[in-house]
């Protein structure tokens, strides 16, 4: 199922079952979203993200970062990080979203996909640091991509095109039912930044 609507609602839930998505379409001129992107990508502190599947090192193509309120350590494919403190951007971003969703965040995690050949596989966001049902903010910058959901039962696929400078969220009990990618594609080549606030409970 694809979403091509020209009028965003962003209170309509994209899944059909077991979860909630919404889609608040973009949050920012294109001016403005260009200038966070162009700041991201020169103020973050992007590394190569590190991952121990079946006890061999995997060093990815894709950039990531961790930052926090404080330094919060997280834990993923085997792999934790130590959380750095928010620059300037981050807080703006994250005090913009919360006043458009109601929710709270003390928590990001940023992905840089330097070309349509990086992406990301099936997989939910369940660890075990993670807020229990709690809501995930995706903030998207730069190139345009797909972005897809996979019932973890039904096999049912929900996809849409996330664009430069708009906001999808994530919530309720998406992670345990749902799986979601961002798949490789040879269309896109310019950068994209991903932000994912999160709320870490330690």
């Amino acid at each position: 199922m694809y979403l091509f609507d020209d009028f965003i609602d962003a209170n309509k839930n994209l899944l059909p079952e077991d979860g909630t998505v919404n889609y608040y379409g973009k949050l920012l001129t294109k001016e403005k979203a260009t200038v966070y992107y162009e700041s991201l990508l020169k103020t973050i502190q992007w590394k190569n993200d590190i991952a121990i599947i079946f006890g061999k090192r995997i060093e990815t193509k894709r950039k990531v970062a961790w930052y926090a309120e404080k330094p919060f350590e997280y834990t993923y494919s085997n792999n934790t990080k130590l959380a750095l403190p928010w620059t300037k951007e981050l807080q703006k971003l994250k005090t913009l979203i919360e006043q458009k969703t109601g929710e709270t965040f003390n928590s990001c995690l940023l992905n840089l996909y330097h070309n349509g050949s990086e992406g990301m596989a099936w997989h939910s966001d369940g660890e075990k640091d993670l807020k229990k049902n709690g809501a995930i903010a995706s903030f998207s910058f730069g190139a345009e991509r797909k972005f897809a959901f996979k019932h973890k039962v039904t096999k049912e696929v929900v996809s849409l095109v996330l664009e430069h400078g708009s906001l999808l969220v994530m919530k309720d009990e998406t992670q345990t039912h749902w799986l979601h990618r961002l798949p490789p594609t040879k269309k896109f080549f310019n950068p994209r930044v991903n932000l994912t606030f999160r709320t870490i409970e330690k």
